[in-house]
């Protein structure tokens, strides 16, 4: 079993930032604004200096990289509290969502193949957009272990999926199928094939984070045996 502090380390480890900087055990990450997760302080463990100096020191690194000061906390941590009393608040008008859940299950439940990493234009558009920028080349493509799935028809990327090993834990992330393609069981199935890409690299269990309002990718992955390990939201200054 995973901790929280271990789990939420894993998942930025396998969601590289163009800059990351220690704060103790804090990480401030900066990613030209590609996702939360990329442009936020992580906030697990000691941050070796009081919480107010802290959340000081991580907003003066957010802005000195051009990007909203913003903290990403886990629910009911110890930080919680100290971090709402030093003046920051939820943020609600987040784009992805201001609340997110942490699901993880054992990839053997699902495995079904073997996912084959290839890095097709027609990946990076439907994870990413038309418009692929540096800094989701280097969040999308860095890690230790990287595989690029996807499910082509006539050599059109229809669904793709982007998943990274680290340690035991295999995380997933850009879960994408074609508005044409959709209720055809593609999702499933190349969840089943990176499980088993995930299972070949040594990992034994999926992460997944994923927000609170994603109600059908939610329901997928219960089906898939995944289930809530934690929960964390988006916390910005109240006055900025």
């Amino acid at each position: 079993m995973h901790t929280v502090d271990h789990l939420e380390s894993l998942c930025a480890r396998a969601w590289p930032a163009l800059a990351e900087v220690p704060l103790g055990n804090w990480s401030m990450r900066a990613a030209d604004g590609f996702t939360g997760r990329a442009n936020s302080t992580l906030t697990c463990g000691d941050p070796g200096m009081p919480i107010q100096q802290a959340l000081t020191v991580a907003e003066g690194f957010a802005r000195e990289h051009g990007i909203k000061p913003t903290a990403h906390v886990v629910n009911g941590s110890a930080h919680e509290r100290a971090i709402e009393a030093a003046g920051w608040r939820v943020d609600l008008d987040h784009p992805g969502g201001a609340e997110s859940l942490v699901m993880t299950g054992p990839l053997e439940k699902f495995a079904d193949g073997v996912a084959e990493s290839r890095d097709l234009p027609g990946w990076w558009e439907l994870t990413a957009g038309s418009e692929v920028s540096a800094a989701q080349r280097h969040v999308l493509g860095s890690g230790p272990a990287v595989c690029f799935a996807s499910i082509t028809d006539n050599d059109w990327v229809i669904a793709a999926v982007r998943g990274a090993v680290v340690e035991d834990v295999l995380h997933v992330a850009r879960l994408a199928v074609r508005p044409s393609h959709r209720r055809q069981g593609l999702a499933r199935r190349l969840m089943g094939e990176l499980a088993g890409w995930g299972l070949e690299q040594g990992a034994t269990t999926c992460v997944l984070q994923v927000a609170e309002h994603n109600e059908p990718a939610i329901r997928l992955y219960e089906e898939l045996g995944c289930t809530e390990h934690h929960r964390y939201r988006y916390w910005i200054p109240a006055v900025s």
